[in-house]
């Protein structure tokens, strides 16, 4: 039985606004569930700080991250989804209404979609930050197009780095990956295809010390953490692949998590383990993390609230 509560109590909340938040806002507001969004204050997700994108259907010729994702959230707002630009501090999913807290409001909601996406781990470089979609990525496949007979630094030395390496062997001329010690950790099956790819080379023992260049990248400061000795390669391109860290802390102790802290989810279906708790996109998704995927996951989970809610008979 729901409490009855003075703080008025909507049909949706959605926690996060990338590509899956905004694309379940676009169809909970067709749906009549007036959703409230809260976005966050670094609303839009990875994509705004993505420059161009080539792969999301409907644009041929590209679209800027920031501009997809202004158009995706005016679209949700003209069905009448309602925006907050405030961070979630706390949840409470123990009890219907669910509660959803930022810094200085609380609101209620019969269901809660959760699409916070993940967070792709960083070499902490002040140049790192200056020159991200200037020839620093995070995506392979977002990017690797770009770098077409080019020489590129592959940054890590897990299955992801070595995926991404194979995958820029497609474009580009040559990829080096580099690795702070002295032997992968990836896969063996990952390892014997990138030792026999004549385009993949190594740097072992060695981290990044700076990323060169002004307006793009020119190249890597390296320093060996065997022998302090420092020295420099050119590249044109540095793709990071140290991880990624999903942005659950909100939600430990509330939802269900994999051993990697992805929120579990009974795919393909957004259910999470608490009834009326639906979760999309990154916060779900270890291997795809495309925009296009995470707007498929944005479209079930509002999906599943609404029917959700009519088999409640909450909806008229």
């Amino acid at each position: 039985m729901e409490t009855k509560l003075a703080i008025p109590v909507r049909e949706t909340i959605i926690v996060g606004s990338g590509p899956a938040g905004l694309t379940a806002a676009i169809y909970a507001a067709r749906a009549h569930l007036a959703p409230l969004v809260i976005e966050g204050v670094e609303a839009g997700g990875q994509l705004m700080l993505t420059t161009d994108v080539e792969n999301y259907p409907g644009f041929p010729k590209g679209i800027q991250g920031p501009q997809l994702m202004a158009e995706m959230r005016s679209q949700a707002e003209r069905f009448g989804s309602e925006f907050s630009t405030r961070d979630v501090t706390r949840v409470d999913f123990s009890s219907r209404p669910f509660g959803v807290w930022t810094e200085d409001e609380e609101f209620r909601a019969r269901t809660v979609i959760v699409s916070t996406g993940a967070s792709a781990r960083r070499i902490g470089l002040d140049s790192e930050a200056r020159l991200l979609g200037r020839g620093v990525s995070y995506c392979a496949t977002c990017d690797g197009f770009f770098y077409r007979d080019q020489e590129i630094l592959v940054v890590g030395g897990g299955d992801s780095a070595l995926e991404e390496a194979a995958f820029l062997t497609r474009f580009a001329s040559k990829v080096t990956v580099l690795h702070r010690r002295d032997a992968l950790r990836a896969s063996k099956i990952l390892q014997d295809r990138a030792f026999a790819n004549p385009k993949i080379s190594f740097i072992w023992d060695s981290v990044v010390e700076e990323i060169l260049g002004e307006d793009r990248v020119g190249g890597v400061r390296l320093r060996n953490v065997r022998t302090g000795e420092i020295s420099a390669i050119s590249v044109t391109g540095v793709f990071v692949a140290i991880g990624h860290t999903p942005n659950t802390v909100l939600f430990e102790g509330q939802l269900e998590l994999d051993p990697a802290g992805y929120i579990a989810t009974q795919a393909p279906r957004a259910f999470t383990s608490v009834p009326g708790v639906f979760a999309c996109g990154d916060v779900v998704d270890h291997i795809y993390r495309q925009a296009i995927t995470a707007a498929g996951t944005g479209c079930a989970a509002a999906l599943d609230a609404e029917r959700f809610l009519q088999a409640e008979g909450a909806l008229h």
